[in-house]
């Protein structure tokens, strides 16, 4: 099979290297998280209960691209080391809204003080125009993606 019938040419492929600079991102993520006893998605979470307080597990797990039992499991885990409160019963329907507690704000701010570390390493060779028009063109990207 020549390169021709091959398919996608890897070395121009912006697909690709998307998904490159992906795994590259969350490599060097796992890695200033791992020494604080974080994953990515335990990080992605408090993050989100940060800006979006008494999210639902449903949309904790939308939010970090996880399964609803995968985050289920992360939430009960978080609960137990203190992280996190959720109360027994549900106010309202079956949702258990989920609160940071204070530990878990604690937590939250040296994840992100790492977590900016590795995004402004990845972006250190960017002029600040070249950083806002590669938001655009991402935002774009996935705005093209979902809308169908």
């Amino acid at each position: 099979m020549s390169q021709d019938e091959a398919g996608v040419d890897l070395n121009t492929s912006l697909g690709y290297l998307l998904k490159e600079a992906s795994v590259a991102l969350r490599s060097a993520m796992e890695e200033v998280l791992r020494p604080l006893g974080m994953t990515i998605t335990h990080y992605s979470c408090l993050e989100l209960l940060a800006q979006r307080p008494g999210l639902s597990n449903s949309e904790l797990a939308r939010g970090t691209f996880v399964t609803r039992q995968s985050m289920n499991v992360l939430l009960q885990s978080l609960e137990r080391d203190g992280f996190v409160t959720r109360p027994a019963e549900a106010p309202v329907g079956k949702v258990l809204p989920t609160q940071l507690t204070a530990s878990g704000r604690r937590s939250l701010e040296k994840a992100t003080v790492a977590v900016r570390s590795v995004e402004e390493r990845m972006l250190s060779g960017m002029s600040d125009a070249e950083r806002a028009v590669a938001f655009v063109a991402l935002s774009s990207m996935i705005h093209s993606l979902k809308d169908r």
